[in-house]
């Protein structure tokens, strides 16, 4: 083996030096910890029925005949009573959409489709003027336009067939035009709230001393999530002041210690706040092996004797060699992963090592099994 340059060696001495010094906390706007009360987006729902497939729709089911008699009732063309017609070139649907914080009547958003019957594909329709509901059971938009369908369906005559992606679902692209404005509290409350997306009392506290370094008195805290805020009375001044205080940077407290573990993909995910009390961890496996070598025996010739087999079993166990690593007090997510690493671990053995630490109390953390 090559040996290193005095050089070098300082080199390296240098880079691990740094690599272990510990980053400075990051800076995160406010906006970006959290956000203010009632300025949000809102989850509309609707019923439409989409037409113009070529033979993909329903099949004579009973709500797709109701809704189409709906839709030509008030187009004025009334189907008479008993007539069920075939509309395989129509599809009942569900049609959902977000409306956006301070959205205005006349504007546009997006909708997507997706069937709720035996249609197979809604490539090629069109929706029929819908209207969406909020939770409230108000209208709010109304919808209407070509859908745009990613997916793709086939089928022979002989009943095989072929899907690409999800011929079932579709978008329209500002297919929606909003006709009712939703009250946020904006221009009439005198006090804002602004909520964090992760409750933490620490945090809270920093970014109320942020905002009062910025605008002295504004800012109060309510609880470990919610923060009040004053605003000036003039709209623009409050657009001003919440813009401002959006952009404050603020430190965050270190996030709690937790481990998360997926059961389903053995995926295993630990935080940098993750800490090791004093433990020491050995790891070996033990391979069993157990060979079937089934003999034969062929009788002589002309003895009228039968084939006889007979079992043969050669039963063999192997241990690997265990290593066993040492944590220090405090050790920290890299040297757990570094130990876990020369270990040769795999997931389910990361999972049982986890577990046997947190229940010999020398895993600081949360475990969550997802």
């Amino acid at each position: 083996m090559m040996a290193l340059s005095p050089r070098f060696r300082a080199i390296l001495a240098l880079f691990a030096a740094l690599t272990l010094v510990p980053s400075p906390a990051h800076a995160d706007r406010v906006r970006d910890l959290g956000a203010f009360q009632g300025v949000r987006t809102n989850q509309l729902t609707g019923y439409g029925v989409v037409v113009g497939l070529p033979g993909t729709g329903d099949d004579n089911l009973d709500y797709i005949t109701q809704a189409m008699r709906g839709v030509s009732g008030r187009l004025g063309v009334q189907l008479p009573q008993g007539v069920s017609p075939g509309l395989k070139n129509a599809a009942a649907v569900l049609i959902t959409a977000d409306l956006p914080a301070f959205a205005k009547p006349g504007q546009r958003i997006d909708v997507t489709i997706s069937t709720i019957g035996k249609a197979k594909s809604l490539r090629g329709g069109a929706l029929i003027l819908a209207p969406l509901y909020g939770a409230d059971g108000q209208i709010y938009a109304m919808a209407q336009g070509n859908l745009a369908v990613g997916g793709l369906g086939i089928t022979g005559k002989d009943g095989s067939q072929l899907t690409v992606n999800v011929p079932t679902v579709g978008r329209i692209a500002e297919g929606a035009s909003v006709e009712r404005a939703v009250a946020t509290g904006f221009d009439r409350d005198e006090m804002l709230r602004w909520n964090l997306f992760t409750a933490d009392f620490l945090t809270a506290s920093r970014v109320r001393d942020a905002v009062n370094a910025r605008f002295p008195g504004a800012a109060t805290v309510e609880d470990g999530i919610t923060l009040a805020i004053r605003l000036p009375a003039a709209t623009d001044t409050r657009a001003t002041m919440m813009a401002a205080i959006e952009m404050i940077e603020v430190n965050p407290a270190e996030t709690a210690a937790k481990v998360i573990i997926n059961s389903r993909t053995g995926t295993v995910v630990i935080n940098s706040a993750v800490r090791l009390s004093p433990a020491a961890i050995s790891h070996g496996k033990l391979v069993v092996k157990i060979d079937e070598k089934p003999q034969v025996s062929q009788p002589g010739p002309f003895s009228r004797g039968q084939t006889a087999i007979t079992p043969a079993s050669q039963l063999s166990a192997e241990e690997g060699q265990a290593h066993v690593a040492l944590f220090k007090p405090g050790a920290s997510l890299s040297s757990l992963v570094d130990a876990l690493n020369k270990l040769g671990v795999t997931p389910s053995d990361l999972v049982a090592i986890l577990e046997a630490l947190k229940q010999a109390g020398a895993l600081r953390a949360e475990m969550e099994v997802i």
